[in-house]
């Protein structure tokens, strides 16, 4: 089996491909035109996230068996056309899902400590107790939505703090476990002090999160959004932490990650976030440890070893 890698990876992944006796060829540097052109010898496709798997690629692959994903998340494959021309399809989601759960409770400390908002003013001479008073984890209802590797992850992470975790998942059935407590989307509106986005971006979940969602959740709550930035309407976000229905948010995704490049829109509602103490926000790196970066090669080689054998 002969596999083409299109995006950069961890080194770790050749020594794995080679103790697996898996033939592959490396080539991050390869453009769109040149994947179209030498797909068509190859029986595995290896991504990370600038490759979008489309019809038209899949159209040139005419020896594809499989397509893995390195990573979380397969909204860059088309995957009602690999499920029609028998392609499997392979993600690691297990492999970043500590780095995950890890960087929810940091984010979500730092905000409810004033960590950031205090570090800043103290760096300029501020000493500011009172105005830094901090809330605690304890005791809160925390809402995972989504309840995969991640999701799970993040409720083992956030039952060692006391608090009641409710657990969501449209496609899963009898998943409560000592962690997490199953519950509606209903339950969850009606009693969360804090909502974590755990969910893959489809069509069902673009724009989950809208104006209309917010506004059916009864109490004013806390957003934790790790999953796909177009999962959740920032527009919507910013009217309810001035209205006070959101009292803080926690943003490893945007709508539109290419900061340089946001329209007049998205920059007015960027910039009242990045203005806000109440918001935290880090660049996609939830997931993106030195652990994981290995864990996620092996959770790959696994799936594509298996599929070999």
């Amino acid at each position: 089996m002969n596999i083409l890698i299109v995006d950069e990876v961890h080194p770790s992944l050749f020594e794995m491909l080679d103790q697996a006796g898996l033939a592959y060829r490396y080539e991050p540097s390869f453009k769109r035109a040149q994947i179209l052109e030498y797909i068509g010898d190859f029986e595995g496709l290896i991504i990370r996230s600038k490759t979008p798997v489309d019809i038209e690629l899949l159209n040139c692959a005419t020896r594809l068996k499989f397509v893995a994903r390195a990573g979380a998340g397969l909204d860059l494959i088309d995957l009602d056309e690999t499920q029609k021309r028998n392609i499997q399809v392979f993600a690691a989601n297990e492999g970043n899902s500590d780095a995950v759960a890890e960087h929810v409770v940091g984010m979500l400390l730092g905000l409810f400590a004033n960590i950031l908002k205090a570090d800043k003013e103290v760096r300029q001479g501020i000493w500011d107790r009172e105005g830094n008073r901090g809330i605690e984890l304890m005791g809160k209802t925390v809402a995972i939505i989504g309840f995969g590797f991640n999701g799970s992850a993040t409720a083992k992470r956030l039952s060692g703090f006391g608090c009641k975790v409710l657990a969501y998942d449209k496609y899963l059935k009898n998943y409560g476990n000592q962690y997490a407590q199953e519950a509606t989307l209903e339950q969850i509106k009606a009693q969360a002090d804090v909502i974590s986005l755990h969910i893959p971006l489809t069509e069902e979940t673009r724009l989950m999160l809208d104006e209309a969602f917010i506004q059916e959740v009864a109490k004013p709550f806390f957003l934790i959004n790790i999953a796909r930035g177009e999962i959740v309407s920032l527009a919507a976000v910013v009217e309810a932490l001035e209205n006070g229905k959101i009292r803080g948010a926690c943003f490893d995704v945007l709508e539109n990650e290419k900061l340089a490049k946001l329209t007049p829109s998205q920059q007015a509602t960027f910039d009242y976030l990045r203005n806000s103490p109440r918001v935290i926000l880090t660049p996609h790196v939830a997931g993106w440890t030195q652990e994981s970066y290995y864990k996620i090669n092996q959770a790959l080689i696994k799936q594509i070893v298996a599929f070999a054998e």
